[in-house]
């Protein structure tokens, strides 16, 4: 298998990865054959994962640029993935200029691809951390030197959580990050989950089942459950809803039916 100029030495291109995967529904470059193979795989089981992926994408720029409108200079955009277009610091800094962004991922790609879209950018960096580990990230250099904990922070966690099991606890993770956040902080969310899914749930178990096999579990919640990690958040309207419904810049009933899988919301602290 040819190792790409762009992949770091470090990497294992044999596996699979799950921000690789997202590129490629995402019309990206940055992927293997493996990622491929394993994203054409759920596809079978779920034709319309790419739109789910386009509709979290399009949340996430509404619920920045809302963010911004309201005040807030300064994102943590954890499990940010592999920059494509339009990402939180080309928004965040379209409407505001000046605004701060620190990503955050585990993935090495994603890493590095990110710290060489933001070479020439001042104000925003990367940090290789992962979110069960909050410390890790609130204390890195990066978070450090652009993020000012005392002001308010908009926290995005789209399409992360579903990747972390309930044995490592992502409720307390969340809270832990909450908790060093300034009032009228905000949490952008999304969520998997069976709610909403155009399919019978046993055939999107089984787009389900191709993760698992990929040592990369996604983990379905329901919407109480994803509403869980709202505690201590206010929630802004219009709540906890599918993602086209949240502030949609278009009539939602022009939405792919894909697009209304899991959940999406924006909670702020008083």
């Amino acid at each position: 298998m040819e190792r790409p100029a762009w992949a770091p030495r470090s990497i294992d291109i044999s596996v699979p990865s799950v921000s690789r995967i997202y590129d490629y529904y995402l019309g990206g470059s940055y992927n293997f054959e493996v990622d491929r193979e394993a994203a054409r795989k759920a596809m079978e089981f779920m034709p319309g994962l790419p739109k789910i992926m386009q509709a979290n994408r399009a949340f996430m720029r509404r619920a920045v640029r809302w963010a911004a409108g309201e005040g807030v200079t300064q994102f943590l955009d954890i499990g940010s993935g592999i920059p494509t277009f339009g990402n939180v610091h080309e928004v965040a800094q379209a409407a505001r200029p000046g605004a701060r962004v620190v990503y955050v991922d585990h993935d090495p790609v994603a890493v590095a691809h990110s710290e060489a879209v933001l070479a020439e950018n001042a104000d925003a960096d990367v940090v290789a951390a992962d979110l069960r580990k909050p410390r890790e990230i609130l204390d890195s250099p990066q978070v450090r030197a652009l993020i000012d904990l005392d002001r308010p922070v908009a926290l995005l966690l789209v399409a992360i959580l579903h990747f972390v099991e309930d044995a490592d606890d992502p409720y307390t993770a969340v809270a832990e990050l909450s908790a060093a956040l300034a009032p009228g902080s905000m949490l952008v969310l999304t969520h998997a989950s069976y709610e909403g899914i155009p399919l019978p749930t046993e055939r999107a178990g089984g787009a389900v089942d191709v993760y698992k096999d990929i040592r990369n579990p996604l983990i379905m919640r329901s919407r109480d459950e994803i509403a869980r990690f709202f505690e201590g958040y206010d929630m802004v309207e219009p709540g906890l809803v599918p993602m086209p419904e949240w502030r949609p810049d278009t009539a939602p009933e022009d939405e792919d039916p894909y697009a209304f899988s899991g959940f999406a919301g924006v909670g702020r602290t008083a």
